[in-house]
């Protein structure tokens, strides 16, 4: 289905080709900030996936957090920057099979930094249709346990986020939105509970998120 989301989202962009000759509309402009809530999913990239039959290895979960960005009119487009900060409820717990051997424990999404821009054009007065893409660094939390002992320490991965979404005006300050991201993270480290980490190493993770906004100019 997300795939699906991407897909219209890109022809909607297509048909709105002719936006280009409007004026953006003011309240698309200026300083924004917004609130985030949808679905999380994050998983092997094609490098990685193990393809196990019967098991399914995307982490889901309901990703929420906040942006903040600032938009300006270039002629019939937009351009803006944003950053967000987001988390997600995603875990994947394993069990421990022998007690000797330290595998009792979970694996969960962590916080996600987002640095970015977007473009877009206006399929109507008080609609922007706009792409978006930058870089993200995130966190997978390990926590586990053989007993005795407790560790709770983390991956931090870097990568690059694209997306696409549909912005809509309500009233002169407010707006809600819907947008695709996908993500690939493709280098990462470990950090220690001490603080150490380690060098970094090659990856191959992917995440898709189909995110709903809502928010306020000023």
């Amino acid at each position: 289905m997300r795939y699906a989301i991407a897909a219209a989202l890109v022809a909607s962009t297509a048909l709105a080709a002719p936006a280009f000759a409007q004026e953006v509309n003011p309240v698309f402009t200026g300083p924004r900030i917004a609130v985030l809530g949808g679905y999380d999913g994050i998983q092997p990239g094609s490098s990685n996936d193990a393809d196990v039959e019967g098991i399914d290895q995307t982490v889901d979960g309901f990703l929420y957090g906040v942006e903040a960005g600032y938009d300006i009119a270039l002629g019939g487009a937009l351009v803006g920057a944003e950053v967000e900060l987001t988390d997600s409820t995603g875990k994947v717990e394993t069990a421990r099979v022998n007690p000797n051997t330290f595998g009792f424990g979970e694996v969960s999404t962590g916080r996600d930094i987002y640095l970015g821009l977007r473009a877009g054009v206006l399929a109507t007065p008080e609609t922007l249709i706009y792409a978006k893409g930058g870089y993200t660094n995130a966190r997978l939390n390990l926590l586990g346990s053989d007993g005795t002992t407790e560790f709770d320490e983390n991956f931090e991965l870097d990568g690059f986020r694209v997306g696409a979404g549909v912005e809509r005006a309500i009233g002169t300050n407010a707006f809600a939105k819907v947008e695709y991201r996908y993500s690939n993270y493709s280098n990462a480290n470990f950090e220690y509970a001490n603080g150490a980490t380690t060098s970094d190493f090659d990856i191959d993770t992917d995440r898709h998120q189909v995110v709903a906004g809502v928010g306020m100019r000023f």
